[in-house]
């Protein structure tokens, strides 16, 4: 009953967290490096982030800066269009009038130009009406028209509009006014100017009319286009195009790369002054560009929206810089988050392991215990029938002795080797009762063919009845070493039996004695049997594992303990299947060869 009692607390032990512990501690570990490196991840690409908008948030404060000196120079320039040039004395000229007569007369020389290229397509008769009503939309104009000699429209943008003259201004010296006669009136009633081109021969004029929003456009686009000019190019400008509320172009620098249009900004949340600036990282035609629109104002008030592209070559070249920083400084802290994470790890696996050894040699000293008290139960019961044995041995041997002389050394042998084996079974009670104690061996050089020569007589029969061929190659025909001649046979016995008991069916055994070096030998003991795998190699040297329905599985470690006992060591060459090799080393002091 009391070993029982110690069985079940054997297996309520088994259960112990700690051995659990050993499964969860690595994906604790993983879970918490996992977390620490990903965080480390974000925090750096946050980095390279930030890093990236502070470099874009520097070129958009730099391309407003270029924007307020275009600003301020136009808004220069169109107050010296604008000024009121004509009270000032004649006498008393200022800088501040002859720069305003010079803007006006920029104006008019921009205009100018505009009726030279429609002279031009008239010359070419590629003139007609539509083509003048596009031309003046396109530009601001309130009437472009081409005049015959007689001053009337051969074509114009559009009828000409006579209803803000009197009816008595529609005729001169009792005839028709002509159409330069009528735009005469309009300027000196209702103060709407033109300008007017005639061909030096005579044949024809061409003639703008401008009111007050077109005098307005021109003197800003004039304004602009000086501006851009004192500014001049360079500052990494690619392009630079400023436009109107109306989205009509005011001036520019450079071209607008292929690939980009007018609608790749929303210009009219622009025009409302809301949005400072807005940007975009574009490449085109191999350029790196930095696409951004901002509002272009004048006097405090949005009057169109400014598009300007900046080279990204420096910033793309810090960018790269700094996320190639940022990602070795990630890299050497994931390193070491990782290194850290694994040292712990490895520090915790070391002191869980020392506790699951612990709890596996306190489970062992308790399953020994019990292995104790049950011996302690069973050796009497034992003992007896084994003492009935030997002294019906005895007697055998004595009395019934066979007639023949090689007959009765045969029985003479037989009944001693039972005798023997009684004799050892006895001793094996006896070690079994003291399995949990220490025990000394008592050394002697003998021959180990010996010691297993015997033991091969002892199971041959055994042997034959289970259809078992045992092979014995003795390459050492003398190997004496140092050992407990009964134990170490145990031990030899032990292997040999595991083999029988692997085989079912017809096998085969294979006892081999050979050198292994200079101070040792080499006992192998092969078997055709079923074989194990490497878990099973594993636990096969354990006490507590067993792979037999019946029996405590003591045999390996006790033989395994012996061997250890003389100095030796065993390795398990198996392959589940194919059979299993127990090479057993052991420590000599001679070792004759067979010559």
């Amino acid at each position: 009953m009391n070993f029982f009692r110690k069985k079940e607390i054997i297996i309520r032990r088994a259960s112990h967290p700690y051995k659990n512990g050993s499964f969860l501690q690595p994906l604790a570990v993983a879970i918490v490096s996992a977390i620490l490196v990903a965080l480390i991840l974000i925090m750096g690409f946050l980095d390279i982030r930030r890093s990236e908008t502070n470099l874009v948030g520097f070129m958009e404060d730099q391309a407003l800066a270029t924007i307020s000196v275009l600003q301020r120079l136009t808004e220069d320039n169109l107050k010296s269009i604008v000024a009121m040039t004509g009270k000032m004395p004649t006498q008393a000229k200022t800088a501040s009038q002859e720069e305003a007569n010079y803007s006006k007369k920029l104006v008019i020389e921009a205009i100018t130009a505009l009726g030279q290229k429609i002279d031009e397509q008239w010359r070419k008769k590629s003139i007609n009406n539509a083509y003048l009503k596009k031309y003046a939309a396109d530009h601001n104009f309130l009437y472009v028209a081409v005049l015959n000699r007689e001053g009337n429209a051969v074509y114009q943008s559009s009828p000409l509009k006579t209803n803000m003259l009197d009816e008595n201004d529609l005729s001169a010296n009792g005839r028709k006014a002509t159409t330069i006669e009528l735009l005469e009136k309009i300027r000196i009633k209702q103060g709407i100017g033109f300008v007017a081109l005639r061909r030096k021969d005579g044949s024809g004029t061409v003639v703008i009319n401008l009111d007050k929003q077109g005098l307005k456009y021109w003197s800003i686009k004039v304004a602009v286009e000086r501006g851009i000019n004192k500014m001049g190019e360079g500052h990494g400008i690619v392009y630079m195009q400023i436009f109107n509320d109306q989205e009509k172009l005011l001036g520019y620098i450079g071209k607008l790369p292929a690939g980009l249009n007018d609608k790749d900004f929303n210009h009219q949340k622009i025009l409302k002054g809301t949005t400072r600036i807005v940007s975009r990282k574009v490449d085109v035609q191999g350029n790196n560009i930095l696409d951004m629109a901002a509002p272009f104002t004048l006097d405090r008030k949005v009057i169109g929206f400014v598009r300007i592209g900046l080279e990204r070559g420096s910033m793309d070249k810090i960018i790269a810089e700094n996320r190639r920083n940022i990602f070795i400084f990630m890299l050497l802290v994931v390193v070491i988050a990782l290194l850290s994470m694994w040292l712990l790890y490895h520090d915790q696996n070391r002191h869980l392991a020392g506790i699951i050894d612990m709890e596996r040699r306190l489970e062992k000293a308790e399953r020994l215990s019990s292995l104790g008290q049950l011996a302690a139960g069973v050796a009497h019961e034992i003992r007896n029938p084994l003492n009935a044995i030997s002294m019906a041995t005895q007697r055998l041997k004595r009395d019934f002795s066979p007639p023949g002389e090689v007959k009765a050394l045969e029985f003479q042998n037989l009944s001693g080797v039972i005798r023997d084996e009684i004799r050892r079974l006895n001793g094996i009670i006896e070690e079994f009762l003291s399995f949990s104690k220490s025990r000394r061996l008592e050394f002697s050089d003998f021959p180990v063919t010996e010691v297993l020569q015997k033991i091969v007589s002892l199971i041959e029969e055994e042997a034959k009845t289970r259809s078992i061929t045992l092979e014995t190659k003795w390459h050492l025909s003398s190997a004496v070493i140092p050992m407990d001649i009964n134990k170490l046979q145990q031990a030899f016995l032990n292997f040999i039996k595991n083999a029988m008991e692997s085989i079912t069916g017809q096998g085969k055994i294979t006892i081999a004695v050979d050198k292994e070096s200079k101070k040792y030998i080499l006992v192998s003991i092969s078997d055709t049997g079923c074989g194990m795998t490497a878990e099973e190699i594993e636990k096969i040297f354990s006490p507590e594992y067993t792979t037999k329905e019946k029996g405590l599985g003591l045999g390996i470690p006790l033989a395994m303990e012996i061997i250890r006992g003389h100095g030796g060591d065993v390795r398990v060459i198996s392959r589940h299947g194919e059979g299993t090799t127990f090479e057993i080393i052991l420590p000599c002091e001679k070792i004759s060869d067979k010559t």
